[in-house]
């Protein structure tokens, strides 16, 4: 990586855990598409044992379906129910190893690629061999790290849900005042849809809509991949998620494509600037699986 730098010698590394979660159907069986149609598809939760970061995000008989495994804290503290699991999902991040710590598959490790709101799942990828080991509630052991990074010479751009060896193995690339940072596609806020209005970007994500197929087709979002790095322009991920004419954030593909209005291609945030000190340089190889060498099949 080029001369960052960075406050890494100061961040805590902290144990957070959840288990392999089961597939959900909360509601109907059927979802209502965008154009009215009623299906019944997969989507959230389990163990999907053919897609992982680096497939297609588009395409699949699928709505929200996660690549690789899902992961949960169920753990229930009085007063505050959901506060292990909301510790799960805010201090894990993205490049974190993951150690299963329970079942016929213990002992092998994944890495944590992305964080899926609403449902409010880790996700982590692990070889096929080691998901076909995997049973659902098998434990599964974060070590969180990256919460609180700062890019020390770059005080208009924040990073968040990264975990420092990530950032390295990007390799962003100084360019003045600015940074220079491999996406696969730029993407316009105009098209962002569930996951607006958040309160913070520290966990979750949110959605590319792509119902308007002269859209798709202009930006050639028809290819994006699970574990794209993308440019999302004139969009502020500061304190939460906004419209902001010239700011650029940078996220991670996290989730396939959807049927239901207003939602698809899930997006977790790592970088975010409010006045567009960031520049985003197409590189097709920018994937998480490439970056870190998760697959041989690519």
């Amino acid at each position: 990586m080029a001369s960052i730098r960075t406050n890494v010698d100061k961040l805590v590394k902290i144990s957070v855990m959840g288990e392999v979660s089961s597939p959900l159907l909360a509601r109907s069986v059927y979802r209502i598409s965008a154009d009215g149609e009623p299906k019944v598809l997969p989507g959230v939760g389990g163990i999907t044992y053919n897609v992982r970061v680096g497939d297609l995000a588009t395409g699949w008989m699928a709505d929200h379906v996660e690549p690789g495994v899902s992961v949960k804290n169920k753990e229930k503290t009085e007063g505050f129910p959901e506060a292990a699991n909301r510790a799960l999902n805010v201090l894990a991040c993205v490049g974190n190893e993951a150690k299963i710590v329970s079942g016929d598959a213990k002992g092998e490790k994944g890495t944590v690629t992305g964080k899926h709101g609403g449902i409010e799942h880790v996700l982590v990828d692990f070889p096929p061999e080691v998901m076909e080991k995997l049973l659902i509630g098998d434990k599964i052991l974060i070590k969180a790290f990256g919460v609180g990074l700062q890019l020390l010479d770059y005080p208009d751009i924040k990073v968040m849900n990264l975990d420092p060896k990530f950032l390295e193995a990007i390799d962003p690339q100084p360019r003045g005042e600015k940074l220079e940072i491999p996406v696969t596609h730029i993407i316009p806020a105009s098209i962002m849809g569930s996951g607006l209005g958040a309160s913070h970007t520290y966990s979750g994500d949110y959605d590319i809509q792509l119902f308007d197929k002269p859209t798709v087709k202009k930006y050639g979002l028809e290819d994006l991949r699970l574990g794209d790095l993308v440019a999302i322009q004139d969009a502020d991920h500061s304190y939460g998620r906004i419209y902001r004419k010239g700011a650029i954030s940078i996220g991670i593909v996290v989730h396939s494509d959807c049927v239901i209005s207003g939602h698809g291609p899930g997006v977790t945030t790592l970088f975010t600037s409010p006045n567009g000190k960031i520049i985003p340089r197409i590189d097709h190889d920018a994937n998480i699986a490439k970056i870190l060498n998760l697959r041989d099949d690519l």
